[in-house]
């Protein structure tokens, strides 16, 4: 999937959570989206590899793309890591639903991702797509109206 369809869907995700928890849901939603692009450090091109270049390469010539970054293991490390470090719960489980969007969106791709690195299985639904396709244009879409849905949700009580 493309940036921005992972900024969509973290977006529709933090959105969603938000209607299930207390936390507060702007920084709910604000890490959301920070947690949707995190996973694609591990590839040069990509919004979060271009504003870290050097952390991405490295990352790159360790695991390579959609591997480690793209895993179970790497979500519950940064549990683990947001939980140690950061004090802020709606920023930690909206970093943690964020990653988790970007998960579920590339395993709608033809090539998966290693959900279960260190084993090199591929996970991916039974129907996929292709990156920056049209059936792609379709989620977006999709997205973008489920984030207005549960945006209004979260928020339309300050309206």
């Amino acid at each position: 999937m493309t940036g921005k369809t992972h900024i969509i869907g973290g977006l529709a995700a933090s959105l969603a959570f938000a209607q299930v928890t207390n936390y507060n849901p702007v920084l709910l939603v604000g890490a959301g989206v920070i947690g949707a692009v995190i996973p694609d450090i591990c590839h040069g091109g990509s919004k979060v590899g271009r504003a870290f270049p050097v952390v991405s390469k490295v990352i790159n010539v360790l695991f390579g793309h959609r591997s480690f970054t793209h895993s179970l293991l790497f979500l519950v490390l940064m549990a683990i890591l947001m939980n140690s470090f950061v004090t802020i719960e709606s920023v930690t489980a909206g970093i943690l639903v964020g990653i988790a969007s970007h998960l579920v969106l590339d395993m709608a791709t033809r090539n998966g991702i290693k959900l279960l690195f260190p084993l090199k299985i591929r996970v991916r639904f039974p129907l996929t797509t292709r990156t920056g396709g049209a059936v792609e244009s379709m989620v977006l879409a999709v997205l973008s109206l489920l984030s207005v849905y549960f945006g209004y949700e979260a928020f339309g009580y300050y309206l």
